[in-house]
């Protein structure tokens, strides 16, 4: 929750989320003329989505279910599919319906992410409860190979710590 109201979630993650949904567009308009091949697979993905959260975060850890959801696509996916049958274009798909897939992401998921963006004072700090959850729920900040290299003996001859890529 506390990354998802960030630079990167409403900016890059749209333009890495609409190749496969194009993908499954296109194998289903060529091959059996049916314009929901996007939703289709963003069904699918949001089906195994969940059931990837439930068991690694909850079934594993026992970490919070209400904090991991997926992305929801659906809505993006139908508006995708349905410039595509109003058009039998791809041409004009890939302009106006990836655009539109794009500019959906946010105020799609908006509804689930308002209440993570009241705010809050903490330690004479504004900040939003997505910040808090953030910083009360401590995650390492460096890879675990790093750490167990450096209890090791890998040392170079100034002291200091090997990093293994």
């Amino acid at each position: 929750v506390d990354w998802k109201d960030r630079r990167m979630w409403p900016t890059v993650l749209p333009i890495m989320l609409v190749t496969f949904p194009a993908a499954a567009q296109y194998f289903f308009w060529e091959h059996f003329r049916l314009p929901f091949g996007a939703t289709f697979l963003c069904v699918a993905l949001l089906f195994g989505e969940w059931i990837d959260r439930y068991v690694n975060f909850w079934g594993w850890t026992f970490y919070p279910i209400n904090l991991v959801w997926p992305t929801s696509l659906v809505p993006q996916a139908l508006f995708l599919d349905i410039v595509l049958l109003l058009s039998k274009n791809f041409i004009v798909t890939a302009i106006v319906g990836s655009m539109g897939f794009s500019l959906l992401l946010y105020p799609n998921n908006w509804v689930i992410l308002a209440q993570f963006q009241q705010p809050t004072e903490q330690y004479g700090t504004l900040m939003s409860l997505a910040d808090v959850i953030g910083f009360h729920n401590v995650r390492t900040s460096m890879p675990e190979y790093i750490r167990i290299i450096e209890r090791g003996t890998m040392r170079t001859f100034g002291k200091d710590v090997v990093g293994v890529a």
